[in-house]
């Protein structure tokens, strides 16, 4: 009988955006990987938690890490989406000045855009600002149109990576939280959580707000994640006619500053805040929070005040004290850690994922073939921009489920709960399950669908479970 369990080639650590990414890449490949996350589902740290907006990188430092993986990023991710079923809008964005200070550094961020190979871009007048968002507040004195900046959908990037990793062979890992990590001799690693261990010939951390733990786990201490906490708040359906662009404010060198943008989900956006805190489990939103993003936004967009809140919720951004990526191979100890990914991992997650098999391959020896039998996946569009089931004939005819509407506050039916439960990647719970379908995503929060979805997922779980026995 084996001392120890069977050894992965590779196990990444952490199974937000970027970690799906790299599973799915190495997916690709002829390789034992195995993805854990400490909770019980994929992306539901940070990378719920967004702005969701798809960065075409004109504002990152160029020649940077960060600025040549989020170039590399948003082109595979924008040829990628439309297959995979990944709601994104071009919408473009415009980036306001309020004052000659900030006009006066729009010159420099048109430059930098264009060093970012963002060659678009272009310098507008007040007035220009004002014919294309006629809702704006008052005071704009300049601005710069940027029409690649996009909108996405944050809850479908990191299910679409996932489920395409683990149809094709990735061992997905939940619930696995590491409490130490130990090198077996020289050939593999021993990841021990509190009741299970894995085995590893190669670890990738990218753990996230975690990624600096894992890091000393392995004797490295070369950066330190200080959560940066970003509160928002989500406008009702109804204020989405006032917005037709991605709204910014000129950048700072502490946060992109407080935006306005339509979602694919058919609200408006306000956010985010930008605070540094020490406890990375702290997502709660704040009253002072709450109250400076609506301040800002009664300047930015007076009329959007007005609306309905639909919810608020906080994100946590893995800052550190570098500003760029903080990723690098250690080819003696068959590691990579992927840290310091901050508000741009989204948009470059399959460019990040690139260029760790690079690291893989070009600095850590690892070998890699080509498997002939690669599946792709295509996962439910929940995008508002895009036909539903519930409007779709073609659907309901295949399955009247489909018809059968069951969260009326985002049209979501009994066919969709259905589909999300029998997936290669089921949720567990009702934030899962939310994420993969908009059920209690609307105005009443679940309210009144909360009984009968729970119903629904209850039903499944436990038949499922008995299955299983």
């Amino acid at each position: 009988m084996s001392a120890h369990p069977p050894v992965f080639d590779v196990v990444i650590i952490g199974a937000g955006v970027v970690g799906c990414a790299i599973a799915r890449e190495l997916s690709q490949y002829t390789l034992s990987v195995a993805l854990i996350e400490a909770q019980n589902d994929v992306g539901k740290g940070t990378s719920k938690a967004n702005t969701a907006i798809l960065h075409t990188g004109f504002d990152t430092k160029p020649d940077s890490l960060e600025s040549r993986l989020l170039r590399r990023g948003y082109r595979r991710l924008l040829e990628y989406a439309p297959s995979a079923g990944i709601p994104i809008e071009r919408l473009g964005a415009i980036l306001i000045a309020w004052d000659e200070t900030q006009a006066a550094a729009l010159d420099d961020l048109w430059q930098n855009a264009n060093r970012n190979g963002v060659i678009d871009a272009e310098i507008v007048s007040a007035d220009e600002i004002y014919r294309l968002e006629p809702n704006l507040g008052s005071g704009a004195i300049a601005g710069m149109k940027i029409p690649g900046e996009s909108i996405i959908c944050p809850f479908t990037p990191p299910l679409a990576f996932a489920t395409e990793a683990v149809v094709n062979g990735v061992t997905l890992i939940r619930e696995f939280e590491i409490a130490a990590i130990e090198r077996q001799a020289p050939d593999f690693y021993a990841l021990r959580s509190a009741n299970d261990t894995v085995c590893a010939r190669f670890i990738i951390n990218a753990a996230g707000l975690h990624a600096d733990t894992i890091d000393l786990m392995l004797g490295h201490e070369t950066f330190h994640v200080t959560p940066r906490r970003g509160e928002l708040i989500v406008f009702d359906k109804l204020s989405r006619p006032l917005v037709n662009h991605v709204l910014l404010p000129v950048p700072t060198a502490v946060s992109k500053g407080v935006l306005v943008s339509p979602t694919t989900l058919g609200n408006v956006l306000l956010g985010p805040t930008a605070q540094d805190i020490e406890d990375k489990h702290n997502t709660n939103t704040t009253a002072d929070g709450i109250a400076a993003l609506l301040e800002a936004g009664r300047r930015i967009m007076p009329a959007l005040i007005d609306y309905e809140v639909t919810s608020s919720y906080t994100g946590l951004r893995a800052a550190t004290e570098h500003r760029d990526y903080q990723i690098t191979a250690y080819p003696d100890e068959s590691y990579i850690c992927v840290g310091g990914i901050r508000s741009t991992g989204l948009s470059a997650s399959m460019g990040i994922a690139e260029y760790v098999v690079e690291l893989l391959t070009e600095q850590c020896g690892l070998t890699l073939s080509k498997k002939p039998d690669y599946q792709r996946v295509r996962m439910p569009n929940i995008g508002e921009a895009f036909e539903r089931p519930y409007q779709s004939t073609e659907a309901i005819s295949r399955d009247p489920a489909y018809g059968q509407i069951i969260c009326f506050c985002e049209r979501v039916t009994l066919g969709e709960i259905r589909h999300a439960m029998s997936s290669p990647l089921p949720p567990r719970d009702l934030d899962g399950l939310r994420r993969r379908t908009r059920a209690q995503l609307g105005r009443c929060q679940g309210f009144h669908c909360s009984a009968t979805v729970k119903s629904i997922l209850d039903t499944t779980l436990e038949r499922s479970a008995g299955e299983a026995q």
